[in-house]
């Protein structure tokens, strides 16, 4: 589903041509109500949307699947996504496939991708993507913005494939520029941000960068409560046990993979380098089933569209 209309040309001083692109946008609304946690609202322009709500949990948390029928951004392409949960909402925000990010053109035309997720009192949201693919060559911001207010919750992940290893094309050349950040009552308590420009320097390459993975993988969750801190710790030794083993498997076969935990105030964060996107969606998947009891007192459901 990746058909794009080129326009033809346009006349003009310079006989320029006007080049074909997406420009998308997704708001959605979720509520509390007598009926539960409801998709009250629905706007979208251009090709992302959603079908409707999934209650595999019963009323009070609503699985959603994000679609986006051409499958990835090319130059120009500048997707953005609200999603505002009003006082005691819970979701859990998913996608059916693979994010992609393709070769810009040669003009290098920027392809952004903007998420926002404000998080009202006393409300959950789990937002777990499928990875996304960066292709050599592209040119592109990725920018995730968190809201929680009091009380609120979230669990959420980004795998980033860099470049196509099953092809033999690493990303050697292009821009990636990402960033997560989280506001709690309008402050900032946490920022991630990463910028690779392989044809400019050797951060993918360098042991204190990337040690030359093709996959790099951010999960956080909380806060906590600091008043308890004792359970956080207890959940992260649990938690550290699960990376310790997964790097132990694969330093026997001396393969470069590094899994890591830390507490940072009140967010738990865990790191996953390596070369695999499944391995780092199932080490998440690991973690989050530990980590979701305790956060938002629910046993772990994964998504049905998981297991297509």
């Amino acid at each position: 589903m990746n058909n794009r209309v080129t326009p033809l040309p346009q006349t003009g001083p310079m006989n320029t041509v006007k080049q074909a692109k997406w420009e998308a946008e997704l708001s959605l609304g979720l509520s509390k109500t007598l009926r539960g946690s409801v998709l009250k609202q629905c706007r979208h322009k251009g090709p992302l949307y959603v079908q409707k709500a999934f209650y595999p949990e019963g009323k009070n948390l609503a699985h959603i699947y994000l679609l986006h029928p051409p499958g990835g951004m090319v130059s120009g392409d500048d997707l953005k996504i609200n999603v505002d949960m009003e006082n005691d909402a819970q979701s859990l925000i998913t996608t059916p496939g693979a994010g992609r990010v393709y070769k810009a053109r040669a003009d290098r035309t920027l392809q952004t991708q903007h998420i926002q997720l404000r998080l009202g009192p006393d409300s959950t949201l789990e937002w777990l993507p499928l990875e996304n693919i960066i292709y050599p060559g592209a040119n592109t911001q990725l920018n995730t913005d968190i809201h929680l207010e009091k009380n609120a919750s979230v669990i959420a992940w980004e795998i980033s494939c860099l470049g196509l290893t099953a092809s033999n094309q690493p990303f050697t050349s292009g821009s990636l520029r990402q960033r997560l950040q989280v506001f709690k009552e309008g402050r900032l308590t946490l920022r991630e941000a990463l910028v690779l420009k392989p044809d400019e320097h050797n951060f993918m390459l360098s042991k204190a960068g990337l040690a030359n993975c093709s996959v790099n993988a951010l999960m956080i969750a909380g806060p906590f409560d600091v008043a308890e801190q004792e359970k956080s710790e207890i959940l992260v030794k649990d938690l550290q046990t699960i990376c310790g083993f997964l790097n132990s498997q694969y330093k026997e076969i001396e393969q470069t993979v590094l899994a890591a935990i830390s507490l940072n105030g009140e967010f738990i964060q865990i790191r996953y380098l390596g070369n695999c996107s499944e391995q780092a969606r199932l080490l998440f998947i690991e973690c989050w089933e530990k980590i979701r009891p305790q956060l938002i007192e629910r046993s772990a459901c994964e998504p049905r569209i998981w297991a297509t």
